[in-house]
């Protein structure tokens, strides 16, 4: 069964192999956990996360389709835990109260943190100013290197949300550095 690529464990889980499954969680868990950290840099929620994302590809693996690599796949259920967690966090209703500490704050990824000495003030203030969507396709296609296609398959979405996300964040940044 370790000889097996990740689209066939992929089908195997989603009919129901919990053997399958342990293969593709020890092959995949290490890497997921860290780009997760990069992403929210609290280890608790990133191994949260990547719990979820296990559950969820448990319960989905049986509709993954084969198109695209199965790592694609999974960094997009784990990158959509992310985008909901952090949704929910902001959604979250503000008491009158005395201000809770947030459960959920946002810090910068480890690839932003090695540019934001060459970004200028206004350039990062424009980039955090982008909502999460549209972030993780600049994330995906600028400092992941990814083609729209494959930035499609990890995120999720079609190819021309891809698109329309990229010039909508670029024209974001312009309007915002202008």
């Amino acid at each position: 069964m370790m000889d097996e690529d990740d689209g066939a464990l992929l089908r195997l889980v989603g009919a129901g192999d919990r053997r399958a499954f342990d293969v593709l969680y020890a092959r995949h868990a290490p890497w997921l956990v860290l780009r997760l950290r990069r992403r929210c840099r609290d280890r608790e929620l990133a191994q949260e996360l990547l719990q979820e994302t296990f559950l969820t590809v448990w319960r989905a693996a049986a509709g993954y389709r084969g198109d695209g690599a199965a790592v694609h796949w999974l960094w997009a259920v784990a990158l959509r835990r992310l985008i909901d967690t952090r949704r929910r966090a902001l959604a979250r209703p503000q008491s009158a109260g005395p201000v809770p500490e947030p459960v959920l704050a946002w810090s910068p990824s480890a690839e932003e943190e090695a540019l934001a000495g060459t970004y200028d003030a206004d350039l990062e203030r424009a980039l955090h100013s982008l909502s999460p969507e549209l972030r993780a396709v600049l994330q995906a296609t600028v400092l992941d290197g990814l083609t729209v296609r494959e930035a499609a398959v990890v995120l999720g979405v079609p190819e021309g949300t891809v698109k329309t996300r990229a010039m909508r964040a670029r024209r974001e940044l312009r309007e915002a550095l202008s």
